[in-house]
């Protein structure tokens, strides 16, 4: 029996499981302390009531024999596909057929889970400092990764790669630095990518905050992104589906993985729960709509007041704009 050593090259921990574990330490040692939590998911809205009302009904279609289902398609609902790209697409002039949509329990499992599509053999592009999960998935695959820093001095925004890099993850705007890319910059990225056959793996997760018309909100804005690029998105973010989990990934056909990736959901993936996917329906009705947006202000001024404490207090403080993340240079 061999055993996978790409693994043993990780931390003991994930970085998300070790605040958590540091946390209830600390929280044992000192009963009486007041601990203000700012972890992943931790600052998350209730849902929203017409969010929880979709969940409530769908419960009681699977409470009756006539209106109970099984397992979905793998690949989602044609309902919820379909308002992908009509709602989140198609009025910023994007166009895409529901077949290149796959709904997923969240987009942290898609962005580990689409570098099975992949050889060993790619060279992995990845800002740093970034969401771990993509460092840590390119380790378990034994992949060799090129760093891109990503600071002040130069935005937050690295150059493109010196070196062939076949796979690049860029999530924009940015965890965790509240960075984002004009459209200049981002089909910078796109041609580079087309140049060198290269596939970008695109974290729009955040797109819901960006307010500046020059920001795309998709990279399939760029022209000829369709060929090089796969877009993973996230509920979780526009709607509070922390613990519902759902979220969606688009492969277009023009990228030429857009069926493998379909065998490897049926082979791997049983489907999205019916009641989160009616529950992420309910966010592009007129109700669900207003809530979402009610919910990003509300993370936007959370921002907002954040930035403006630090800097009162003589901090230098990045992001905010367009983005729920500050960044804090800490002496």
């Amino acid at each position: 029996m061999n055993i996978n050593t790409d693994l043993q090259q990780l931390k003991g921990s994930y970085l998300f499981t070790e605040i958590v574990n540091r946390t209830k330490a600390y929280q044992t040692a000192h009963p009486e302390a007041r601990i203000l939590r700012l972890g992943v998911g931790d600052v998350t809205r209730p849902l929203p009531k017409p969010i929880i009302d979709a969940m409530h009904n769908a419960v009681d279609e699977l409470a009756s024999a006539e209106t109970f289902r099984g397992y979905g398609p793998e690949e989602g609902y044609e309902w919820l596909r379909e308002a992908v790209v009509e709602n989140d697409y198609r009025p910023r002039g994007v166009e895409l057929e529901a077949s290149e949509v796959f709904i997923s329990d969240g987009a942290g499992s898609d962005l580990g889970n689409l570098s099975e599509l992949f050889t060993q053999a790619n060279r992995v592009a990845i800002l740093d400092p970034s969401y771990p999960a993509y460092v840590d998935t390119s380790k378990m695959a034994g992949r060799e990764i090129v760093f891109l820093p990503s600071q002040a001095e130069n935005g937050f925004v690295p150059e493109l790669p010196k070196e062939q890099a076949d796979l690049i993850y860029l999530c924009f705007p940015n965890n965790p630095t509240g960075a984002v890319l004009t459209r200049e910059q981002l089909k910078m990225w796109v041609d580079y990518a087309r140049e060198h056959k290269s596939i970008i793996i695109y974290d729009g997760a955040y797109e819901c905050f960006i307010e500046d018309e020059d920001i795309p909100h998709s990279i399939y804005e760029i022209p000829g992104a369709k060929e090089v690029a796969i877009e993973v998105r996230s509920y979780s973010k526009i709607a509070g589906f922390t613990s519902v989990r759902c979220g969606y990934t688009v492969v277009p056909k023009a990228t030429g993985l857009q069926a493998m990736w379909m065998r490897r959901q049926c082979t791997k993936y049983n489907g999205t729960s019916y009641i989160a996917q009616r529950a992420a329906l309910a966010t592009y009705t007129p109700e669900g709509k207003a809530a979402t947006r009610a919910n990003v202000d509300y993370y936007k001024e959370t921002a907002r007041i954040l930035m403006d404490g630090l800097r009162k207090m003589g901090y230098e403080v990045y992001g905010g704009k367009n983005a729920p993340y500050i960044w804090c240079r800490v002496p």
